[in-house]
């Protein structure tokens, strides 16, 4: 090799080291034509790397050298003379042992893992592991930091000829990991084994036991890593931590007690710093997630519990952005709560938040209400029981002498608005005048304005005695209050709008004029914030008072909405684009106008760039510039030496991964929105439905698991509407439709539900899964058989994997180590959404298979029926018999072979402790009798028994059992219809007319009803003592302000009985105020 190639190579590396931008660009253009393509470029940089004095040439030599190398277009290495590739091996090895600076010992280890990943293959670098092997066990500790590293980038790179080495380096390892000189060596010990990890199969037990017994050395140098405050060998150890916990095969299992004991006394430890603090429970938090099976079944919870409580009292940054130790602790007590059974959160919870409110320590009390807040999301079905013990709680923070309580109390109720709204409600006289006192305290006003909102959002018509002084108290404030308290105002402001509806519309034009001025706000960060806010508030405002009361404005605010998205914020647009979905509802076709310039602004912001993300012409560039393999001219480009010193175990990886959130939720709110407008402007938007399902099939793969819940959920409806304009003939049942689908339609099914189902098979996250059923169940009831024409076996098979609690996103490699009997029967209540949509589908294919499902049934209902035990959720058993209702709905006389076995179930279900699930086993058992070829007749006497105490209820109780008794009511009707010989009308119909009419479950109307009429028409004597107590209510229900309570044909069979009852009884009739009717 010339020396003279060696020089020139030389000069043009300092040349790209210098800060002159011009001087870079010529380097780059002379390197990439006359040296990178060039085999003697790779001896010439492993001869810069030993030689030149300069420490940024030598690392540039390195990142050069490793790109030379792995350039597999060019195979640059392979044209190098074997002479040549012998030297390089020979003396890479001692030059990174005598290369003095680390960054480049480092770079220099990368280039030998190159090499690796093609010599060792093929048995050609027989010298390399001898060599890493004496260097790690030297008795010099600066020669076993750079053997164990050379040997973790070998390892991080080489994918074959490493397998049979192993064991042995199980051995190496086990000795490295107590190196007694150097934490480093340890460290990158650790390094080395989370890239082994990731190498082993399930069925390789010996080594996978290898592997499990050098946990506790890896938690010994974690604690030493610790120990050390060293923040860099920490973030790697645990990035290790977290890759164990992730994989498929279980290699911390056995030592997550550890683990866990670790983290929390590491994350409670006021003597580290608290980034390192942090870094250790946010290790706890994955470890509650993805090894919830574990901790569930050695009931760990209260352990953790009792740990993060003492951290959750620490103080709180300022920014809602910073991280902290009690923020942390927080996230994980939520973690637990939505992640394990409640049962074995909650109970140790409540004890913990009730020794904490009693300390006279305000930061005790308030990380009781904090830990409160955070928990109700997982554990609202199990707290509702329990929450007159849990209200004097809330109430006495509201009321605590320190305000920090009491702003920890606001959040508090707003977590109890989201989840236990009919407990909110009937709390209503204390929790909304103890909230609107604490607006008047400056300190508490941001955060009781928040609860103030999520309040308004569920109070319905209970707002009536509360909107004016509310109304006026929040108007007044908007002139006083500071920008970032205004956005929650405005905000509570819109909940009042939506919870009072058009009893909003005497405050709507002065309220719009008030806030109209926010509109004209342009500044980043708060002002932009009160700009968005009030565009969703307006939105609200239209669903309020309507599209007449609203139309003065539309053209406006439709204006003011393009203009945010003009701003370049990702907030604005996303708030425009709601705006734009409720402006659709409100105007419907009139909004279609509109379509050509908001679907390209959806579409534009659907295929932004998010960061961490490279585009096309940036990728082509990027490879124009580095890889020695493109021919294209690159000498516009550059080398950025920041970048290229950082090599890539100096990267932040954290920033390069970094999600951009809040162009995620742009995108998500986008993807929601294409559903919306479809639906709303019909024939209007088909010139757009091609393009946005382009995007949204793109978005099924995004890593942001709310785009894919956004994308799955509009491309079924796209779906439902595509097929509702096309003017389709009424489906009928059965596998083998009858009745073909729109040519066009189908082609929109053919497109979209394959990717559907094969996004599942991977799909890791429950509630994208729960809303794909959902979504499948609602288009298969609204298009029929023809939606599932040859996909009915992998829909099936997709909801029996739900079921039996083997999907994708079910999966926990320790879910089947060691359970107890009954674990999996307690389960977090999050997983009981997913299979309540499971078995949403179950029902939605009975119904459109009619006959042709009593095969499938056969395997679905043990599956369903399982459900329904009594230790089971609330959630669980209420779905199971739900489902087995909606089967009988969709069944009619073909679930006649399930009779028996469904009678005994829902026998069982009616005497079930839970409102919810006598509602359900009401409906079941009505429906049953109704549908059965079976004679029931005999059961009739159980039945009524059963049904009994629903009609005995005091007219304040909860609208739960309100609504049980509204359905079991409807069953007592279906027995009447069925054979009302087997009943004694004179004891059952004083009962059953008493409770009308109905007040909750309208739908119950349309049964009883038919049993009235069923009545008239063959037992008119027994209905002569009841007339003058019906009358009334057949006005209730036919009065047009009550809504549709019967259907057209039960409306105009109701007419028709009242015209033969005033044929006899006028007078009657017209008192009752029917007249108006006939």
């Amino acid at each position: 090799m010339a020396n003279e190639f060696v020089q020139s190579l030389h000069h043009l590396l300092q040349q790209s080291t210098s800060p002159d931008t011009v001087a870079i660009k010529a380097a780059t253009t002379t390197l990439n034509k006359q040296f990178w393509k060039n085999p003697q470029c790779i001896p010439a940089l492993t001869s810069i790397i030993q030689s030149s004095p300069e420490q940024p040439v030598r690392q540039l030599a390195a990142v050069e050298l490793r790109k030379r190398i792995n350039a597999s277009k060019l195979n640059l290495w392979a044209e190098v003379s074997q002479a040549d590739r012998e030297q390089i091996k020979s003396t890479l090895l001692p030059a990174t042992m005598q290369e003095p600076v680390a960054i480049v010992r480092h770079s220099i280890a990368r280039v030998i893992a190159s090499i690796a990943v093609i010599e060792l293959p093929a048995s050609t670098w027989p010298e390399l592991l001898p060599f890493l092997n004496q260097a790690c066990t030297s008795a010099v500790s600066g020669q076993r930091e750079v053997g164990i590293y050379i040997l973790y980038a070998v390892l991080d790179g080489v994918t074959e000829g490493f397998q049979q080495h192993i064991p042995s380096l199980f051995t190496l390892f086990g000795g490295l990991l107590a190196d007694p000189e150097s934490l480093e060596v340890r460290v990158t010990t650790v390094r080395a084994l989370g890239t082994i990890a990731q190498w082993l199969d399930a069925d390789e037990k010996p080594l996978i036991a290898s592997f499990q017994a050098l946990i506790p050395s890896i938690l010994t140098v974690t604690a030493q890593a610790v120990e050390a405050e060293n923040e860099e060998y920490c973030r790697q150890i645990f990035d290790i931590i977290e890759t164990l916990l992730i994989l498929e095969i279980p290699l911390l299992s056995k030592h997550v007690p550890q683990l866990i004991e670790y983290t929390v006394a590491a994350g409670g430890n006021r003597n580290v710093p608290d980034e390192l603090r942090v870094l250790a429970l946010n290790a706890l938090n994955w470890t509650v997630q993805y090894k919830k099976t574990r901790i569930q079944n050695q009931a760990l919870a209260p352990n953790i519990l009792r740990g993060l409580m003492p951290i959750g009292t620490e103080p709180e940054p300022e920014d809602i952005d910073d991280d902290a130790p009690s923020r942390s602790a927080l996230r994980i007590i939520d973690a637990l709560a939505t992640s394990l059974p409640p049962s074995q959160v909650f109970p140790a919870l409540r004890q913990l938040v009730t020794e904490y409110m009693s300390s006279p320590d305000p930061n005790y009390r308030r990380c009781a209400m904090m830990a409160l807040g955070v928990s109700i999301e997982g554990c609202s079905e199990f707290m509702a029981p329990h929450m007159d013990q849990v209200w004097p709680v809330i109430e006495a923070g509201l009321q605590d002498q320190d305000a920090t309580v009491r702003k920890a109390a606001c959040t508090c109720v707003g977590c109890v608005c989201e989840w236990l709204e009919d407990d909110v409600i009937s709390r209503h006289q204390v929790l909304v005048p103890a909230v609107l006192s604490l607006i008047d305290q400056p300190i508490t006003q941001p955060a009781a304005c928040t609860a103030l909102d999520a309040l308004l959002e569920i109070l319905g018509t209970v707002i009536d005695q509360y909107l004016d002084p509310i109304m006026t108290r929040l108007i007044l404030m908007l002139d006083t209050t500071p920008i970032k308290t205004k956005s929650v105002i405005t905000g509570a402001i819109g909940s009042a709008a939506h919870a009072s509806k058009e009893k909003f519309a005497p405050y709507f034009e002065p309220t719009i004029q008030k806030l109209s001025p926010h509109l004209q706000l342009t500044n980043e960060g708060e002002e932009i914030e009160l700009r968005g806010i009030t565009v969703d508030a307006i939105g609200t405002f239209a669903e309020a008072v309507g599209k007449d009361a609203f139309r003065p404005y539309f053209a406006e605010m439709m204006k003011q909405a393009f203009l945010g998205i003009e701003l370049g914020s990702a907030r604005l647009r996303e708030c425009s684009f709601l705006f734009f979905g409720v402006m659709s509802r409100v105007f419907e076709e009139e909004f279609a106008i509109y379509l050509p310039t908001v679907v390209p602004a959806l579409l534009s912001s659907l295929k932004q760039l998010e960061h961490g993300e490279i585009g096309e012409e940036e990728l082509k560039q990027s490879v124009e510039a580095f890889d020695s393999s493109s021919q294209a001219d690159t000498s516009s480009a550059s080398i950025d030496i920041t970048e290229i010193a950082s090599d890539l175990e100096d990267l932040d990886v954290d920033k390069l991964l970094e999600v951009n959130s809040a162009i995620a939720v742009e995108k998500e709110i986008a993807a929601d929105t294409f559903g919306a407008l479809f639906l709303s402007t019909r024939n209007h938007f088909l010139p757009f439905v091609e393009s946005a399902t382009v995007e949204l099939l793109a978005l099924l793969e995004h890593y942001y698991e709310g785009i894919r819940k956004s994308a799955v959920e509009s491309l079924l409806e796209f779906i439902r509407v595509f097929y509702e304009l096309s003017d389709p003939v009424d489906w009928e049942q059965g596998a083998a439709s009858a009745v073909p689908l729109n040519p066009r339609v189908k082609d929109l099914i053919n497109h979209v539900l394959p990717a559907l189902l094969n996004m599942v098979e991977t799909e890791d996250n429950k509630s994208v899964v729960s809303s794909l059923c959902v979504g499948i169940a609602e288009t298969l009831q609204k298009v029929g058989p023809g939606f599932v024409e040859n996909k009915l076996e992998e829909i099936g098979n997709l909801v029996k994997s739900i079921l039996e609690n083997k999907a994708m996103c079910q999966q926990d490699p320790d879910q089947d180590d060691e359970d107890p009997a009954g674990a999996e029967e307690d389960q977090a209540e999050f997983d009981s959404v997913l299979i309540s949509s499971a078995g949403d589908v179950v029902a939605a294919m009975a119904a459109t298979l009619g006959r042709d499902f009593v095969g499938a049934l056969e395997v679905f209902y043990p599956l369903i029926a399982k459900y329904y035990k009594k230790k089971r959720s609330l959630s669980d058993r209420s779905s199971a018999v739900g489902t087995i209702a909606e089967i009988i709905s969709g069944m009619k006389g073909a679930i006649t072979p399930f009779t028996d076995r469904i009678l005994q179930l829902v026998l069982k279900a009616l005497s079930d402790e839970d409102a919810e699930v006598h509602s359900n086993a009401s409906f079941a058992i009505g429906l049953l009798v109704e549908n059965t070829e079976v004679d029931l007749s005999s059961q009739y006497p159980t039945i009524l028994t059963a049904l009994q105490h629903h009609f005995q209820l005091a007219p304040d109780a909860p609208s739960a059992k309100l609504n049980a008794r509204d359905n079991a009511a409807g069953a007592v009707a279906r027995l009447i219809t069925r054979n009302v010989a087997a009943l004694p009308l004179d004891k059952v119909l004083p009962v059953l007319f008493g409770v009308l009419p109905l007040r909750n479950d309208l739908l119950e109307n349309r049964p009883i009803f038919k049993a009235i009429f069923y009545l008239f028409r063959v037992n008119p004597q027994a209905m002569s003592p009841y007339i003058d107590q019906l009358l009334p209510v057949f006005a209730h229900v036919l009065d047009p302000n009550g809504g549709d309570q019967l259907g057209d044909e039960g409306r105009a069979e109701l007419i028709q009985l009242v015209a033969a009852l005033n044929a006899e009884l006028p007078g009657k009739v017209q008192a009752a105020g029917l007249g108006a009717y006939l």
